[in-house]
């Protein structure tokens, strides 16, 4: 072994070792947030400031009616921010966004995306990045936190139509959760030297006596929510391969660790909250074997390439590249320290496969957890039918109404992939974005459509984006992606809730063991495989064997 590669793998120990340490602790704080009956005191004034009754919780129903609106405000408040930027302070003379751009702009980082068919420093001023695109950074990771949250009280609760407050959920997430984590990590980005400042752009001349111009901007204060809340939208076109988005190898490894810690912490709060923390041992157990079964295949397919160097920073290194891309990839976040079409074959189809997995190893902020919950019932609806005993989780049982909706929601993200991707394809105007022919523009069209619906973000790259075609299909698929599942998961609360509790005997399926996390891995694993093995098969994988 080279010192390079020892290098890397301790890179990886750190981190790990780090969320280790981070996850009992941070998973029983959010446990505590969001069961606590106390309201802090700016709490109670934004609940004023809004009119919302804070101790009046909400059906499923309502629950979903408060989410949808505040999106939907969400939507149309930042795609009014970029078509009126031009009359607006600190715009750097830039013009309004396109109508299809900032239409799919405004979807994206409303729906925790944050795709971006545009340069973040050729496109958007300083005002409408921190108002408008940070902002969302923080509401959409709250609300897929929320979510998460309404999944776990319908689990635990019986014999009730209530599955909690959406207002409160939203204002603790972003206040006691979100907001406390980013200006600690903020002050170490701008320690580690990334900037922070409204200066214009600055023309320079170099050495070499050519003009170059050195963008600023408040780069910490967005890159840390980008990451934390697995958003991803870069303040720089070049995301964090970025050297002022992600200057050194300890800045590349911070940026993982937020990625990962709030998700990988979620299983622990689900635990706690269902009064049986081994529940949360089994699904972070499914989320870690799948994520670094995914991590080793990567590092061992770039190692393999002899071209591994291409379109990564050097001074983040092979391995370092590929812990971010599986890390950004197994979660919903779109940000990137290298150029994932240049990876082999083999692995650019890890990088997708990753997505169309579903997102759940340790997947998006509050959206992994509520995903892999799902993999769970099905895990548990099919043993139950190989037994012939009727299918119960925490107590729950798991009728036909149940499994249609799960069902609802594993299907969404397929349909969603595959009809856009097929529909890109077989459109002339859609075929011409398309840098490379062959089986890497299929991957690309294929990767683009799978990082929308997942809500991901992240581009293959090679791909042209921006065109009214994909500005308006991508935004589709982003807004069916996020919003189907979301009603999915929230009928499924509503429908546990009202249940009451049937004890355990002894031909219950536990759920608790790592049989059962295995069973876990192998229902998403077969449910993605069965999907998407004919499509993987006439892109990456076809140009891998040729």
């Amino acid at each position: 072994m080279n010192e390079t590669f020892i290098a890397g793998i301790g890179q990886i120990v750190l981190v790990v070792a780090a969320l280790a340490l981070c996850h009992v602790p941070l998973g029983n704080y959010l446990a505590t947030t969001f069961t606590s009956p106390k309201h802090l005191r700016i709490e109670r004034a934004v609940y004023r400031l809004c009119g919302v009754d804070p101790d009046a919780e909400q059906s499923w129903r309502g629950y979903l009616r408060g989410l949808l609106a505040f999106s939907a405000l969400s939507v149309l408040s930042l795609y009014a921010l970029q078509r009126l930027q031009e009359w607006l302070p600190l715009s750097l003379g830039h013009e309004p966004v396109a109508a299809d751009q900032a239409w799919n702009t405004a979807v994206s980082f409303t729906t925790n995306t944050n795709w971006q068919s545009y340069g973040g420093e050729s496109t958007m001023g300083h005002l409408v990045q921190m108002c408008g695109l940070a902002v969302q950074n923080f509401v959409s990771a709250a609300v897929g936190i929320t979510v998460a949250i309404a999944l776990t009280r319908g689990l635990s609760r019986r014999g009730t139509d209530r599955i909690g407050n959406f207002w409160v959920d939203l204002v603790r997430a972003s206040l006691r959760v979100l907001l406390p984590i980013a200006a600690v990590f903020a002050i170490i980005f701008l320690i580690a030297g990334m900037p922070q400042n409204f200066a214009d752009p600055t023309v320079v001349t170099t050495l070499a006596g050519t003009q170059q111009t050195i963008p600023g901007g408040p780069v910490a204060s967005q890159e840390v929510i980008k990451v934390l809340g697995t958003n991803g939208g870069g303040f720089f076109n070049a995301n964090s391969a970025h050297p002022y988005e992600n200057p050194s190898t300890f800045t590349n490894l911070i940026e993982i660790f937020l990625v990962l810690l709030i998700p990988s912490a979620l299983p622990r709060t689900f635990g706690k909250m269902v009064g049986d923390v081994r529940q949360g041992f089994a699904v972070v157990g499914a989320m870690s074997v799948l994520y670094f079964a995914s991590l080793g295949l990567l590092i061992w397919a770039e190692l393999s390439n002899p071209l591994n160097m291409e379109g990564r920073e050097t001074r983040l290194g092979v391995i370092g590249s590929a812990f971010f891309g599986t890390t950004t990839t197994m979660t919903s976040t779109g940000a990137v320290d290298s150029f994932h079409s240049s990876y082999s074959p083999l692995g650019g189809g890890l990088l997708a496969l990753n997505m169309l997995l579903g997102e759940i190893s340790p997947g998006g902020v509050g959206t992994g957890l509520y995903g892999i919950l799902i993999v769970a019932i099905l895990a548990v609806f099919i043993a139950g039918l190989m037994v012939g005993r009727t299918p119960e989780y925490l107590g729950k049982k798991i009728g036909p109404k149940q499994i249609k909706l799960a069902a609802i929601y594993l299907l969404a993200m397929p349909t969603l992939v595959l009809l856009g991707t097929g529909i890109a394809l077989a459109l002339p105007e859609a075929r011409e974005s398309i840098l490379n022919p062959g089986a890497h523009g299929l991957s690309e069209v294929l990767y683009a459509f799978a990082s929308g619906a997942n809500n991901n973000g992240s581009a293959f790259a090679g791909l042209n984006a921006n065109t009214p075609f994909y500005n308006v299909g991508i935004g589709l698929a982003m807004l069916f992606g996020r919003f189907v599942p979301i009603t999915a998961a929230l009928a499924l609360a509503g429908s546990f809730a009202q249940q009451g509790h049937t004890p355990p005997t002894s031909g219950t399926l536990p759920t608790h063991t790592p049989l059962f996390a295995g069973l876990m891995v192998g229902v998403a694993v077969l449910v993605s495989a069965l999907t998407f093995l004919p499509v993987l098969a006439l892109g990456p994988i076809a140009e891998a064997l040729s």
